[in-house]
């Protein structure tokens, strides 16, 4: 049923005026308040109840909600408050979100109005929402729902407030504060949803790890080697890994004191991690075991980037190939493989020549896979070390490398530490 048509049935329920009903309808279901949800608040405003509906929200602990659950009451404390615009049905719209804990477990929120509210604050929840978000159960709090402060202590066992170190985030998490230095920032264009919108976006590092991140309204204090105190940022993945972001209610502040960071990328064997199913400047040891087919001298579509074969793109069909450069080599250390990708400078390096001089090679020997077929002579069965960020989907392991580079590493100490991971 359209919203029309729960708003008639609805009206005609109340024997009141449809464009009345409606109006109120489509204010409680713009704040995310499910339709049914919506009908039985709407009934009660108006003093009729539904037959199984004796008017109340049911009381629940935390780790009992699930998505099936509407119109339900919380009490729990206040871990973390974070506030971002989104754009909904085609509008801007402030929400605050984050985390609410009880001594059964802790929930995700989300608030479509405003959320005075406190970290460490004891809080009642009344007349709540449950949507099911990243398949957990989320309190959906609306004009409807009522968030009132009470005087109770509970044994939370979570850590409130949003101070984390780099290496503690996850995707998903909200309201965090972070003290960081910038390692790298660049400002870019890109196509936003209010069309031409420039970003800053870069790396961000503590003694714990480096990440990447996208500051969406850039701040002037953020730049290459500040040190800084961000509060009110969010976190997503990207391509696998924790991605930092800033928006406009974040709060940036210049710290006296540097931050000391991470310049050295985290060793790891491949199993570690590809188990993490992600990892963002990692630095991994192994054997080329071959050089993949889609290596070499390669056309890219002028579009999209992809690779092309004999002219065509997936996406847009016959296109004129722009040359390039790349090597997807398999790299085992024992405990695991992960396709290496390197671009076309590193694989200019192991090559020994740019993309002109693979083009004459391929041209004098009427066959453009020369350039592979050189490319692995000189890299398989050799231990290397890579540098790069990985990422796991259902097509496997990627590491896109930054750095490949022959190692010296001490082949009993390697033995050792590989008999030790595999032992674990």
């Amino acid at each position: 049923m359209s919203i029309d048509d729960h708003a008639e049935e609805l009206a005609s329920d109340l024997g009141v005026d449809k464009e009345e009903v409606r109006e109120k309808l489509d204010n409680l279901v713009s704040y995310n308040v499910p339709v049914e949800e919506a009908k039985q608040s709407l009934r009660r405003q108006y003093g009729v109840a539904d037959a199984d509906d004796d008017g109340a929200p049911t009381a629940k602990d935390l780790a009992e909600l699930t998505p099936d659950d509407s119109n339900v009451t919380v009490t729990g404390t206040v871990l973390t408050v974070g506030k971002r615009s989104i754009r909904y049905q085609g509008e801007d719209q402030v929400i605050y979100e984050g985390e609410i804990a009880d001594e059964t477990g802790v929930v995700s929120y989300t608030s479509w109005t405003e959320f005075d509210r406190q970290p460490g604050e004891t809080v009642r929840i009344g007349n709540a929402g449950v949507r099911e978000w990243d398949g957990e159960a989320e309190l959906n709090i609306g004009e409807s729902t009522t968030v009132e402060p009470i005087d109770a202590s509970l044994d939370v066992d979570r850590r409130i407030g949003g101070d984390a170190s780099l290496s503690e985030i996850e995707p998903g998490d909200r309201g965090v504060n972070l003290e960081i230095r910038v390692l790298e920032g660049e400002r870019k264009v890109i196509d936003g949803r209010d069309g031409e919108t420039e970003i800053l976006s870069g790396v961000l590092a503590d003694e714990t790890a480096r990440l990447p991140f996208t500051d969406w309204d850039p701040h002037p204090e953020i730049e290459a080697g500040a040190s800084l105190r961000l509060e009110n940022t969010y976190v997503r993945e990207f391509r696998g890994v924790p991605s930092v972001n800033v928006s406009e209610f974040s709060t940036v502040e210049r710290l006296a004191d540097p931050v000391a960071a991470r310049e050295e990328p985290e060793r790891l064997s491949i199993r570690e991690a590809v188990g993490r199913g992600g990892a963002f400047d990692v630095e991994l040891v192994g054997n080329v075991l071959a050089v993949r087919d889609g290596s070499g001298l390669i056309e890219r579509c002028p579009e999209c980037g992809r690779v092309i074969q004999k002219g065509q793109c997936r996406t847009h069909g016959e296109v004129d190939g722009v040359d390039d450069l790349r090597v997807k080599a398999i790299l085992d250390d024992g405990t695991d493989t992960v396709t290496a990708v390197l671009d076309d400078e590193l694989t200019a390096d192991v090559y020994g020549g740019g993309i002109e001089d693979a083009k004459d090679h391929a041209r004098d020997e009427m066959d453009q896979t020369v350039v592979a077929d050189t490319i692995r002579e000189r890299i398989v069965g050799r231990e290397y070390r890579v540098r790069g960020s990985l990422s796991v989907d259902e097509y496997g392991a990627n590491l896109d490398a930054t750095a490949f580079a022959e190692s010296d590493d001490d082949p009993a100490a390697r033995a050792d530490a590989l008999l030790a991971e595999v032992g674990r």
